[in-house]
């Protein structure tokens, strides 16, 4: 299975999820020692499983080993339906690191009782539970079965709804005893007035209040976390050893001495000369990076991607990050919000090697970092399209009835069929590289000034500048669409997900929460809305199912063109009362009929509506003095296989 041509991308189907292998073509021609450095930086990329799964809530470690020990010591009948429903719970568990969706974010209900899971608990013997210091059975179980299996203790790991104490109401274990405007208030305290260069703070700790007092327990080698990052400082400091060049090698040395510091300049310092590195074939991602998973927005979960430049498909990336500036000009924002001089923007096409923590069994196919505003505006910033992910995602969608059941018409669906490859892959560049390196925030104005809703509106504001571009004659000019026609294929596909399909992710009765769905439904809606005077785009009914039905695509680009321009203003202006007004009125409520309606279609496909990865295994090969020789790439391990491995080998935090 080491070529495309007959690679197996699909590995299992469970709940609302389906498992996918990427193939990693073209690692047998790296050189001996590129091989030797993904080799490392992917171990680097495990270790810190634990830490994930710790961030996502405080009991996780202790409820995924408790429930793995479980199932490998259960000894009754594996046909018993509560014995399929724990099974299916432990894969859930292992896939969103921990017992809340790891998109949808509300607590996964269990298909077994309390007293099945007892019962084989009981047949446990003691040493083997993993229970904490001085605590008994009776004690871990009192204390972990409500969270498990009681709907109302700590249903959420991420709360957005407007009104609520986001931080009280989330479960995820970035507080303690702290309450939402406490945490505010902690770091607005720490911000320098007119500093130049303000650190991400809060970005790499947890804030907790002890006898009264409010302080943060920093992620570092001798803070929390410093089992696992013990682990991850060992394996880079062994890819430093075999970096491809100095500048790789200053890369690996500055995250190594944040690890062991903490100090978020020191982590600047790493992000700029890792913006820097455009040189080097194999790059990685380690560390605190996404904000997410935070109520706030503040603080950064630990996430890893190991990778290898696709040098033909990057000359598209390399054109957009060459044209940057035109991009910039040519905007439809006001000029006060645009960048006279954008600098230091490289983009390319990669291979992802090796996936971990936040970007793992579910992944991006996009990245843009860093995520400093300050830095993006003087440095610049680097962006990834990953480009193994995408083609394991569009194989295994062939041929799956999904555009039978939910495009209009056959002329929507040639669209699709001849540009939508094509044109999804360039809007997710010019999102990443162009979108969100474009724009400025204006002198004075807090990068957190839009709180909770930041998240959404950055995510918006890349996504409509890709949009926005997708149609430009330019596009054409530059050979990155081949017609003038192609663009409606990706117009198309948007409307139709923001409009309807991402609906299939959400439970009957819940409200959008997660950044990237919000967004696009913002979009969608906005548009839907606005464009009615001229009859846009519209929901339209053919044999009693709903479709999207778009009338008039150069009017949908000015559409996003508008919408593009208020929400730069927004970011840029730090107008929080005005990014609150626009999410809560077209990104959080959903059509119930229509929401109901969609479920029910697409029930019928037995399609899965979210997608992640198992990893391939790096084997190396020793020579008799212990020297690596070779390392091969096995992509036989299945979904299960490789969770109990994870659980076994990078097991690096006590509960």
């Amino acid at each position: 299975m080491s070529t495309k041509e007959n690679f197996d991308y699909i590995v299992e189907q469970f709940a609302d999820l389906q498992l996918l292998r990427y193939c990693v073509a073209g690692f047998e021609h790296l050189s001996l020692k590129q091989k030797e450095l993904v080799y490392y930086l992917s171990q680097a990329a495990l270790e810190g499983r634990d830490i994930l799964f710790d961030q996502n809530g405080k009991y996780n470690l202790q409820i995924r080993k408790l429930l793995e020990v479980v199932y490998t010591t259960y000894s009754g009948d594996k046909n018993d339906k509560e014995f399929q429903g724990l099974e299916v719970y432990l894969k859930r568990v292992w896939f969103s690191s921990g017992i809340y969706h790891h998109y949808g974010c509300d607590k996964f209900v269990p298909g077994f009782s309390p007293e099945f899971l007892r019962k084989w608990i009981d047949k446990v013997d003691v040493s083997q539970l993993p229970l904490k210091a001085g605590q008994s059975v009776e004690d871990m179980c009192q204390e972990l079965f409500p969270v498990i299996f009681d709907p109302k203790v700590m249903p959420k790991r991420v709360n957005q709804a407007d009104g609520e104490d986001l931080v009280v109401t989330s479960a995820a274990n970035y507080y303690e005893g702290v309450t939402q405007q406490e945490a505010e208030q902690f770091y607005a305290q720490q911000k320098s007035q007119g500093d130049p260069h303000p650190v991400m703070y809060g970005m790499n700790s947890r804030l907790v209040k002890k006898e009264g007092v409010l302080q943060e327990e920093v992620w570092k080698l001798d803070g929390m976390y410093g089992e696992a990052i013990e682990k991850i400082v060992a394996w880079l400091e062994k890819a430093e050893k075999v970096a491809e060049n100095d500048s790789q090698r200053e890369v690996i040395r500055l995250l190594v001495d944040f690890y062991r510091t903490g100090d978020l300049k020191v982590f600047d310092a790493y992000s700029i000369a890792w913006l820097k590195d455009t040189d080097s074939k194999v790059d990685f991602v380690n560390g605190f990076i996404e904000s997410y998973g935070d109520p706030l927005g503040m603080k950064a979960s630990w996430e890893s991607i190991v990778n290898f430049k696709d040098e033909e498909a990057t000359r598209r990336t390399e054109i957009i990050s060459q044209h940057a500036q035109w991009f910039e000009d040519h905007s439809p924002v006001s000029p006060s919000f645009k960048k006279e001089v954008v600098k230091g923007v490289s983009a390319k096409v990669i291979t992802a090697a090796m996936l971990g923590g936040d970007l793992y069994p579910s992944s991006a196919i996009g990245i843009n970092l860093p995520n400093s505003n300050w830095i993006r505006s003087v440095h610049g910033s680097k962006s990834v399209t990953i480009g193994n992910l995408t083609d394991a995602y569009n194989k295994a969608a062939k041929g799956n009835g999904f555009r039978d059941e939910f495009v209009y018409s056959q002329v929507e669906k040639d669209l699709l069929e001849k540009y939508a490859d094509i044109t999804g892959d360039l809007h997710t560049d010019l999102h990443e590289c162009v979108g969100h390196g474009s724009g400025k925030l204006l002198p004075g104005v807090d990068p957190d000034a839009l709180k909770a809703y930041g998240s959404t509106i950055e995510e918006a504001r890349a996504d409509l500048f890709g949009l926005y571009y997708l149609p430009d004659k330019k596009l054409v000019e530059l050979g990155l669409t081949p017609d003038e026609e192609a663009y409606k294929a990706e117009y198309y596909a948007y409307m139709m997900n923001g409009l309807l399909t991402q609906m299939v992710r959400i439970e009957p009765g819940c409200d959008l929460e997660e950044a990237h769905m919000r967004n696009r439904q913002l979009i969608a809606r906005w548009a839907l809305e606005n464009g009615k005077p001229m009859n846009v785009v519209e929901l339209v009914k053919k044999e009693g199912k709903t479709y999207v039905k778009i009338n008039d695509y150069p009017q949908l680009r000015n559409l996003f063109g508008r919408l593009l321009s208020e929400i730069q203003r927004i970011k840029s202006e730090g107008d929080y009362e005005a990014a609150r007004t626009l999410i809560e009125k077209y990104a959080v409520k959903l059509d119930a009929s229509l929401h109901e309606e969609v479920l029910a279609r697409y029930r019928a496909l037995h399609l899965a509506p979210y997608k992640g990865f198992v990893n391939p295994v790096y084997r190396p090969e020793y020579d008799v003095e212990g020297r690596i020789v070779d390392v091969k790439v096995d992509y036989t391990e299945g979904y299960k296989e490789q969770m109990f491995r994870y659980g076994r080998d990078y097991s690096n935090l006590k509960i």
